[in-house]
Protein backbone atom coordinates (compact mmCIF):
# COMPACT_ATOMS: atom_id res chain seq x y z
CA UNK A 1 0.00 0.00 0.00
CA UNK A 2 1.05 3.61 -0.61
CA UNK A 3 1.84 5.36 2.67
CA UNK A 4 3.00 8.74 1.34
CA UNK A 5 4.01 10.62 -1.81
CA UNK A 6 6.63 13.31 -1.33
CA UNK A 7 8.15 15.63 -3.98
CA UNK A 8 11.89 15.92 -3.34
CA UNK A 9 13.12 17.71 -6.48
CA UNK A 10 11.71 18.86 -9.79
CA UNK A 11 10.26 15.78 -11.52
CA UNK A 12 11.32 13.52 -8.64
CA UNK A 13 9.16 11.94 -5.95
CA UNK A 14 9.72 9.57 -3.06
CA UNK A 15 7.00 7.03 -2.42
CA UNK A 16 6.83 5.24 0.91
CA UNK A 17 5.30 1.81 0.36
CA UNK A 18 4.40 -0.79 2.97
CA UNK A 19 3.49 -4.46 2.99
CA UNK A 20 1.33 -5.34 6.04
CA UNK A 21 2.69 -7.75 8.63
CA UNK A 22 0.12 -10.46 7.90
CA UNK A 23 0.87 -10.36 4.15
CA UNK A 24 4.60 -10.51 4.79
CA UNK A 25 4.13 -13.38 7.27
CA UNK A 26 2.24 -15.35 4.61
CA UNK A 27 5.07 -14.71 2.14
CA UNK A 28 7.65 -15.94 4.67
CA UNK A 29 5.60 -19.07 5.30
CA UNK A 30 5.44 -19.71 1.55
CA UNK A 31 9.22 -19.40 1.29
CA UNK A 32 9.69 -21.73 4.26
CA UNK A 33 7.54 -24.44 2.64
CA UNK A 34 9.47 -24.07 -0.61
CA UNK A 35 12.94 -24.17 0.97
CA UNK A 36 12.46 -26.37 4.06
CA UNK A 37 14.17 -29.37 2.44
CA UNK A 38 17.35 -27.34 1.97
CA UNK A 39 17.99 -27.05 5.71
CA UNK A 40 19.80 -29.72 7.72
CA UNK A 41 18.86 -29.42 11.40
CA UNK A 42 20.33 -31.80 14.03
CA UNK A 43 17.66 -34.13 15.45
CA UNK A 44 15.35 -33.80 12.47
CA UNK A 45 15.14 -35.57 9.15
CA UNK A 46 16.01 -33.28 6.25
CA UNK A 47 13.02 -31.08 5.45
CA UNK A 48 11.11 -31.98 8.64
CA UNK A 49 12.41 -29.29 11.00
CA UNK A 50 9.78 -26.76 12.18
CA UNK A 51 10.06 -23.20 10.93
CA UNK A 52 10.73 -21.79 14.42
CA UNK A 53 13.60 -24.22 14.88
CA UNK A 54 15.17 -23.21 11.56
CA UNK A 55 14.77 -19.51 12.40
CA UNK A 56 16.33 -20.05 15.83
CA UNK A 57 19.30 -21.85 14.27
CA UNK A 58 19.83 -19.66 11.18
CA UNK A 59 18.36 -16.38 12.38
CA UNK A 60 14.88 -14.88 12.42
CA UNK A 61 15.38 -13.24 9.03
CA UNK A 62 16.47 -16.37 7.17
CA UNK A 63 13.39 -16.19 4.91
CA UNK A 64 13.05 -12.40 4.80
CA UNK A 65 15.04 -11.59 1.65
CA UNK A 66 13.24 -14.03 -0.61
CA UNK A 67 9.87 -13.10 0.90
CA UNK A 68 10.54 -9.41 0.26
CA UNK A 69 11.45 -10.21 -3.34
CA UNK A 70 8.14 -12.05 -3.66
CA UNK A 71 5.87 -9.34 -2.26
CA UNK A 72 7.69 -6.18 -3.41
CA UNK A 73 6.80 -6.15 -7.15
CA UNK A 74 3.04 -6.35 -6.59
CA UNK A 75 3.09 -3.86 -3.71
CA UNK A 76 5.24 -1.38 -5.62
CA UNK A 77 3.16 -1.57 -8.80
CA UNK A 78 -0.03 -1.00 -6.80
CA UNK A 79 1.62 2.03 -5.16
CA UNK A 80 2.75 3.42 -8.52
CA UNK A 81 -0.79 3.11 -9.86
CA UNK A 82 -2.28 4.68 -6.74
CA UNK A 83 0.19 7.58 -6.84
CA UNK A 84 -1.12 8.80 -10.20
CA UNK A 85 2.43 9.68 -11.23
CA UNK A 86 3.59 9.20 -14.82
CA UNK A 87 6.85 7.43 -14.03
CA UNK A 88 9.32 7.45 -16.93
CA UNK A 89 12.38 5.70 -15.49
CA UNK A 90 12.57 2.47 -13.50
CA UNK A 91 12.36 3.64 -9.86
CA UNK A 92 15.21 3.09 -7.42
CA UNK A 93 13.84 1.02 -4.53
CA UNK A 94 15.32 0.77 -1.05
CA UNK A 95 13.97 -1.54 1.68
CA UNK A 96 14.06 0.62 4.79
CA UNK A 97 12.52 -1.73 7.39
CA UNK A 98 11.63 -5.42 7.67
CA UNK A 99 10.15 -7.20 10.67
CA UNK A 100 7.55 -9.78 11.58
CA UNK A 101 5.69 -7.23 13.66
CA UNK A 102 5.59 -4.34 11.16
CA UNK A 103 5.97 -6.08 7.80
CA UNK A 104 8.01 -4.36 5.06
CA UNK A 105 8.58 -0.67 4.39
CA UNK A 106 10.19 0.50 1.13
CA UNK A 107 11.19 3.82 -0.35
CA UNK A 108 10.84 4.20 -4.14
CA UNK A 109 12.52 7.18 -5.80
CA UNK A 110 10.56 7.95 -8.96
CA UNK A 111 11.38 10.14 -11.95
CA UNK A 112 8.21 11.51 -13.56
CA UNK A 113 7.56 12.93 -16.99
CA UNK A 114 8.50 16.62 -17.04
CA UNK A 115 6.09 19.33 -18.03
CA UNK A 116 7.38 21.04 -21.17
CA UNK A 117 6.17 23.93 -23.30
CA UNK A 118 6.75 24.04 -27.06
CA UNK A 119 6.48 27.46 -28.67
CA UNK A 120 6.46 28.54 -32.30
CA UNK A 121 6.49 25.07 -33.83
CA UNK A 122 4.65 26.35 -36.89
CA UNK A 123 6.31 28.41 -39.59
CA UNK A 124 9.87 27.30 -38.81
CA UNK A 125 12.33 28.33 -41.51
CA UNK A 126 14.78 25.77 -42.88
CA UNK A 127 16.83 25.33 -46.03
CA UNK A 128 15.91 22.63 -48.49
CA UNK A 129 18.27 22.18 -51.37
CA UNK A 130 18.28 19.26 -53.79
CA UNK A 131 21.50 19.33 -55.79
CA UNK A 132 21.12 18.23 -59.42
CA UNK A 133 22.64 14.92 -60.46
CA UNK A 134 25.76 15.50 -62.54
CA UNK A 135 27.08 13.50 -65.49
CA UNK A 136 30.14 12.69 -63.37
CA UNK A 137 27.97 11.05 -60.72
CA UNK A 138 26.20 8.92 -63.31
CA UNK A 139 29.52 7.93 -64.88
CA UNK A 140 30.95 7.06 -61.43
CA UNK A 141 28.03 4.70 -60.77
CA UNK A 142 28.56 3.02 -64.13
CA UNK A 143 32.25 2.61 -63.30
CA UNK A 144 31.29 0.92 -60.06
CA UNK A 145 29.11 -1.47 -62.05
CA UNK A 146 32.01 -2.19 -64.40
CA UNK A 147 34.32 -2.85 -61.44
CA UNK A 148 31.81 -5.24 -59.88
CA UNK A 149 31.72 -7.16 -63.14
CA UNK A 150 35.45 -7.03 -63.88
CA UNK A 151 37.53 -10.17 -64.29
CA UNK A 152 41.03 -10.69 -62.91
CA UNK A 153 43.81 -11.50 -65.37
CA UNK A 154 47.46 -12.40 -64.79
CA UNK A 155 49.92 -9.73 -65.96
CA UNK A 156 53.15 -11.01 -67.51
CA UNK A 157 54.30 -8.26 -69.85
CA UNK A 158 54.88 -5.33 -67.47
CA UNK A 159 55.90 -4.30 -63.97
CA UNK A 160 53.50 -3.90 -61.06
CA UNK A 161 51.48 -0.68 -60.93
CA UNK A 162 49.07 0.93 -58.49
CA UNK A 163 45.73 -0.86 -58.61
CA UNK A 164 47.32 -4.24 -59.34
CA UNK A 165 47.00 -7.23 -57.04
CA UNK A 166 50.42 -8.68 -56.22
CA UNK A 167 51.09 -12.06 -54.65
CA UNK A 168 54.17 -11.76 -52.43
CA UNK A 169 56.27 -13.33 -49.71
CA UNK A 170 57.67 -10.95 -47.14
CA UNK A 171 59.55 -11.00 -43.84
CA UNK A 172 60.27 -7.94 -41.71
CA UNK A 173 63.41 -7.17 -39.71
CA UNK A 174 64.13 -4.49 -37.12
CA UNK A 175 67.76 -4.03 -36.06
CA UNK A 176 68.58 -7.12 -38.11
CA UNK A 177 66.13 -9.34 -36.20
CA UNK A 178 62.86 -10.77 -37.48
CA UNK A 179 59.85 -9.61 -35.44
CA UNK A 180 56.61 -11.37 -34.62
CA UNK A 181 53.78 -10.86 -37.11
CA UNK A 182 56.10 -9.54 -39.81
CA UNK A 183 56.14 -12.59 -42.07
CA UNK A 184 53.72 -14.00 -44.64
CA UNK A 185 53.85 -16.18 -47.75
CA UNK A 186 51.76 -15.94 -50.89
CA UNK A 187 50.00 -12.84 -49.56
CA UNK A 188 47.65 -10.98 -51.92
CA UNK A 189 48.03 -7.21 -51.66
CA UNK A 190 46.26 -4.55 -53.72
CA UNK A 191 48.77 -1.80 -54.43
CA UNK A 192 47.52 1.64 -53.46
CA UNK A 193 44.98 0.27 -50.98
CA UNK A 194 46.86 1.60 -47.95
CA UNK A 195 46.60 -1.80 -46.27
CA UNK A 196 50.26 -1.74 -45.22
CA UNK A 197 52.27 0.96 -43.47
CA UNK A 198 53.15 4.06 -45.56
CA UNK A 199 55.83 3.48 -48.17
CA UNK A 200 55.54 -0.32 -48.33
CA UNK A 201 53.21 -0.59 -51.32
CA UNK A 202 54.93 2.26 -53.22
CA UNK A 203 58.22 0.31 -53.23
CA UNK A 204 56.59 -2.72 -54.86
CA UNK A 205 55.44 -0.62 -57.80
CA UNK A 206 57.85 -1.08 -60.72
CA UNK A 207 58.97 -4.60 -59.82
CA UNK A 208 58.34 -7.59 -62.08
CA UNK A 209 57.22 -11.14 -61.44
CA UNK A 210 60.08 -13.16 -59.90
CA UNK A 211 61.88 -10.12 -58.45
CA UNK A 212 63.38 -10.35 -54.96
CA UNK A 213 63.95 -7.00 -53.27
CA UNK A 214 64.03 -5.08 -50.00
CA UNK A 215 61.40 -2.60 -48.84
CA UNK A 216 62.64 -0.01 -46.38
CA UNK A 217 60.03 1.68 -44.20
CA UNK A 218 59.63 3.31 -40.80
CA UNK A 219 56.78 2.35 -38.51
CA UNK A 220 54.51 5.28 -37.51
CA UNK A 221 55.05 6.79 -34.07
CA UNK A 222 51.50 5.78 -33.08
CA UNK A 223 51.80 2.21 -34.37
CA UNK A 224 49.68 -0.23 -32.32
CA UNK A 225 52.67 -2.47 -31.48
CA UNK A 226 54.58 -0.12 -29.18
CA UNK A 227 57.84 -2.09 -29.53
CA UNK A 228 57.87 -1.25 -33.26
CA UNK A 229 56.54 2.31 -33.13
CA UNK A 230 58.87 4.81 -34.79
CA UNK A 231 61.51 2.21 -35.74
CA UNK A 232 62.99 1.65 -39.22
CA UNK A 233 62.41 -1.79 -40.71
CA UNK A 234 63.52 -3.81 -43.73
CA UNK A 235 61.11 -6.22 -45.42
CA UNK A 236 62.65 -8.85 -47.66
CA UNK A 237 60.13 -9.52 -50.43
CA UNK A 238 59.60 -11.82 -53.37
CA UNK A 239 56.99 -11.05 -56.02
CA UNK A 240 55.29 -14.23 -57.31
CA UNK A 241 52.48 -12.90 -59.47
CA UNK A 242 50.89 -9.70 -60.72
CA UNK A 243 47.15 -9.57 -61.41
CA UNK A 244 44.97 -6.80 -62.69
CA UNK A 245 41.29 -6.12 -63.15
CA UNK A 246 40.04 -6.15 -66.72
CA UNK A 247 36.95 -4.02 -67.00
CA UNK A 248 34.22 -5.02 -69.45
CA UNK A 249 33.71 -2.82 -72.49
CA UNK A 250 31.17 -0.06 -71.91
CA UNK A 251 28.61 -0.86 -74.61
CA UNK A 252 25.06 -2.07 -75.05
CA UNK A 253 26.09 -5.71 -74.59
CA UNK A 254 27.48 -4.88 -71.16
CA UNK A 255 24.23 -3.09 -70.31
CA UNK A 256 22.18 -6.14 -71.28
CA UNK A 257 24.38 -8.37 -69.13
CA UNK A 258 24.13 -6.31 -65.93
CA UNK A 259 20.66 -4.75 -66.11
CA UNK A 260 17.16 -5.03 -67.51
CA UNK A 261 17.93 -2.34 -70.10
CA UNK A 262 19.03 -2.72 -73.72
CA UNK A 263 21.04 0.46 -74.27
CA UNK A 264 23.61 2.51 -72.40
CA UNK A 265 21.40 5.60 -72.69
CA UNK A 266 18.52 3.77 -70.99
CA UNK A 267 20.80 2.62 -68.16
CA UNK A 268 22.15 6.14 -67.64
CA UNK A 269 18.62 7.52 -67.51
CA UNK A 270 17.65 4.97 -64.87
CA UNK A 271 20.75 5.71 -62.80
CA UNK A 272 20.07 9.45 -63.02
CA UNK A 273 16.48 8.89 -61.88
CA UNK A 274 17.54 6.79 -58.89
CA UNK A 275 20.26 9.23 -57.88
CA UNK A 276 17.75 12.08 -58.11
CA UNK A 277 15.32 10.22 -55.87
CA UNK A 278 18.11 9.46 -53.42
CA UNK A 279 19.13 13.12 -53.26
CA UNK A 280 15.52 14.20 -52.82
CA UNK A 281 15.08 11.74 -49.95
CA UNK A 282 18.30 12.93 -48.33
CA UNK A 283 17.22 16.56 -48.69
CA UNK A 284 13.81 15.80 -47.21
CA UNK A 285 15.41 14.01 -44.27
CA UNK A 286 17.83 16.89 -43.67
CA UNK A 287 14.95 19.37 -43.95
CA UNK A 288 12.87 17.41 -41.43
CA UNK A 289 15.80 17.09 -39.01
CA UNK A 290 16.41 20.82 -39.19
CA UNK A 291 12.76 21.48 -38.41
CA UNK A 292 12.82 19.09 -35.47
CA UNK A 293 15.97 20.79 -34.18
CA UNK A 294 14.03 24.05 -34.38
CA UNK A 295 11.17 22.55 -32.39
CA UNK A 296 13.59 21.34 -29.71
CA UNK A 297 15.20 24.77 -29.55
CA UNK A 298 11.75 26.28 -28.91
CA UNK A 299 10.93 23.80 -26.11
CA UNK A 300 11.12 24.90 -22.49
CA UNK A 301 11.19 22.60 -19.49
CA UNK A 302 13.50 20.89 -17.03
CA UNK A 303 14.15 17.38 -18.30
CA UNK A 304 15.63 14.89 -15.80
CA UNK A 305 19.08 13.62 -16.71
CA UNK A 306 17.88 10.13 -15.71
CA UNK A 307 15.64 10.07 -18.81
CA UNK A 308 18.65 10.56 -21.07
CA UNK A 309 20.62 7.90 -19.21
CA UNK A 310 17.76 5.41 -19.39
CA UNK A 311 17.38 5.92 -23.14
CA UNK A 312 21.15 5.45 -23.63
CA UNK A 313 20.91 2.16 -21.70
CA UNK A 314 18.06 1.05 -23.97
CA UNK A 315 20.17 1.85 -27.03
CA UNK A 316 23.03 -0.27 -25.69
CA UNK A 317 20.57 -3.12 -25.17
CA UNK A 318 19.24 -2.68 -28.72
CA UNK A 319 22.81 -2.73 -30.04
CA UNK A 320 23.52 -5.90 -28.05
CA UNK A 321 20.41 -7.53 -29.55
CA UNK A 322 21.47 -6.59 -33.11
CA UNK A 323 24.92 -8.06 -32.47
CA UNK A 324 23.43 -11.30 -31.15
CA UNK A 325 21.22 -11.60 -34.24
CA UNK A 326 24.47 -11.52 -36.25
CA UNK A 327 26.04 -14.22 -34.11
CA UNK A 328 28.29 -11.98 -31.98
CA UNK A 329 28.07 -11.25 -28.28
CA UNK A 330 28.55 -7.77 -26.86
CA UNK A 331 31.48 -9.02 -24.76
CA UNK A 332 33.32 -10.24 -27.87
CA UNK A 333 32.58 -6.96 -29.67
CA UNK A 334 33.96 -4.93 -26.76
CA UNK A 335 37.05 -7.13 -26.65
CA UNK A 336 37.77 -6.56 -30.36
CA UNK A 337 37.09 -2.82 -30.26
CA UNK A 338 38.65 -2.09 -26.88
CA UNK A 339 35.40 -0.54 -25.69
CA UNK A 340 33.39 -0.99 -22.49
CA UNK A 341 29.69 -0.88 -21.71
CA UNK A 342 30.27 2.55 -20.19
CA UNK A 343 32.03 3.89 -23.29
CA UNK A 344 29.29 2.48 -25.53
CA UNK A 345 26.69 4.13 -23.33
CA UNK A 346 28.59 7.42 -23.59
CA UNK A 347 28.73 7.12 -27.39
CA UNK A 348 24.93 6.83 -27.51
CA UNK A 349 24.28 9.65 -25.02
CA UNK A 350 24.00 12.52 -27.52
CA UNK A 351 21.61 10.58 -29.74
CA UNK A 352 19.62 9.42 -26.71
CA UNK A 353 19.31 13.00 -25.44
CA UNK A 354 17.93 14.17 -28.77
CA UNK A 355 15.45 11.29 -28.98
CA UNK A 356 14.06 12.03 -25.51
CA UNK A 357 13.66 15.73 -26.33
CA UNK A 358 12.00 14.98 -29.67
CA UNK A 359 9.55 12.56 -28.06
CA UNK A 360 8.57 15.06 -25.35
CA UNK A 361 8.16 17.88 -27.86
CA UNK A 362 6.04 15.83 -30.25
CA UNK A 363 3.87 14.51 -27.42
CA UNK A 364 3.18 18.10 -26.39
CA UNK A 365 2.28 19.11 -29.95
CA UNK A 366 -0.01 16.09 -30.26
CA UNK A 367 -1.74 17.18 -27.07
CA UNK A 368 -1.97 20.85 -28.10
CA UNK A 369 -3.34 20.07 -31.56
CA UNK A 370 -5.66 17.27 -30.44
CA UNK A 371 -4.04 14.86 -32.89
CA UNK A 372 -5.27 11.27 -32.76
CA UNK A 373 -4.77 8.03 -34.66
CA UNK A 374 -7.80 6.38 -36.23
CA UNK A 375 -8.51 2.65 -36.04
CA UNK A 376 -7.94 2.45 -39.79
CA UNK A 377 -4.49 4.04 -39.44
CA UNK A 378 -3.59 1.64 -36.65
CA UNK A 379 -4.66 -1.37 -38.73
CA UNK A 380 -2.66 -0.11 -41.71
CA UNK A 381 0.45 0.30 -39.52
CA UNK A 382 -0.03 -3.19 -38.07
CA UNK A 383 -0.28 -4.60 -41.60
CA UNK A 384 3.04 -2.95 -42.50
CA UNK A 385 4.72 -4.46 -39.45
CA UNK A 386 3.28 -7.90 -40.20
CA UNK A 387 4.78 -7.69 -43.69
CA UNK A 388 8.09 -6.42 -42.29
CA UNK A 389 8.37 -9.36 -39.87
CA UNK A 390 6.85 -11.92 -42.20
CA UNK A 391 9.92 -14.16 -42.04
CA UNK A 392 9.47 -14.43 -38.25
CA UNK A 393 5.78 -15.38 -38.55
CA UNK A 394 4.68 -12.58 -36.21
CA UNK A 395 0.92 -12.05 -36.28
CA UNK A 396 -1.12 -8.85 -36.08
CA UNK A 397 -2.46 -9.91 -32.69
CA UNK A 398 1.07 -10.37 -31.32
CA UNK A 399 2.09 -6.92 -32.55
CA UNK A 400 -0.95 -5.29 -30.97
CA UNK A 401 -0.37 -7.10 -27.69
CA UNK A 402 3.32 -6.14 -27.61
CA UNK A 403 2.95 -2.50 -28.59
CA UNK A 404 -0.43 -1.57 -27.09
CA UNK A 405 -1.07 2.17 -27.16
CA UNK A 406 2.43 2.80 -28.48
CA UNK A 407 1.12 2.25 -32.02
CA UNK A 408 -1.39 5.06 -31.64
CA UNK A 409 1.23 7.30 -30.05
CA UNK A 410 3.69 6.67 -32.88
CA UNK A 411 1.11 7.45 -35.55
CA UNK A 412 0.03 10.62 -33.75
CA UNK A 413 3.63 11.79 -33.49
CA UNK A 414 4.17 11.16 -37.20
CA UNK A 415 1.14 13.35 -37.86
CA UNK A 416 2.69 16.02 -35.65
CA UNK A 417 5.86 15.91 -37.76
CA UNK A 418 3.77 16.28 -40.91
CA UNK A 419 2.05 19.31 -39.36
CA UNK A 420 5.42 20.88 -38.60
CA UNK A 421 6.58 20.22 -42.18
CA UNK A 422 3.37 21.46 -43.81
CA UNK A 423 3.60 24.81 -41.99
CA UNK A 424 7.36 25.22 -42.40
CA UNK A 425 9.00 27.76 -44.67
CA UNK A 426 11.52 26.19 -47.03
CA UNK A 427 14.38 28.49 -47.97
Amino acid sequence: MLVSKNPVETNKYELIVSVPAEEFAAACDKVFKKRAKQFQVPGFRKGKAPRKTIEKLYGEGVFFEEAVNDVAPVALQAAYDESGLEIVVRPEVEVTAVSKEEGVTMKATCIVKPEVVVKNYKGIKASKDVAPVTDEEVDAEIERMRNRNARTITVEDRAAANGDIVNIDFEGFVDGKAFEGGKAERFNLTLGSGQFIPGFEDQIVGHNTGDEFDVNVTFPEDYQASELAGKPAVFKCKLHEISAKELPALDDEFVKDVSEFDTLDDLKADIRSKLTTSKENAANTAFENTLIDGVIANMEGEIPEEMFDARADEMVQDFEYRLSSQGMSLDVYMQYTGSTRESLRASFKEQATRQVKVALALEKIVEAEGITATDEEVEAEVAKLVEQYKSQNITAEQIKAAMGDQLKNDIAQKKAVELIKSTAVAE
